[in-house]
């Protein structure tokens, strides 16, 4: 059950990371890559809320007792 819990909390710090880039992507607050699709893009700032929240309940799931 230990090791569950160290992937959950790895994938939920990953989810958390990566939804909080997509927040500053489609908010245009982070430019980078200049190439990507995601700049200035409402959409992804949303999907990045969503993934973040994700990520949190991940993280508290993996660290409760």
């Amino acid at each position: 059950m230990r090791a569950t819990r160290v992937l959950v909390l790895i994938v939920g710090v990953l989810a958390l990371l990566i939804g909080l880039l997509w927040i500053g992507q489609g908010m245009g607050l982070i430019m980078w890559p200049a190439s990507s699709f995601m700049l200035a893009q409402g959409e992804w700032a949303v999907r990045g809320a969503l993934l973040a929240v994700l990520g949190l309940v991940a993280i508290w799931w993996s660290r409760r007792r």
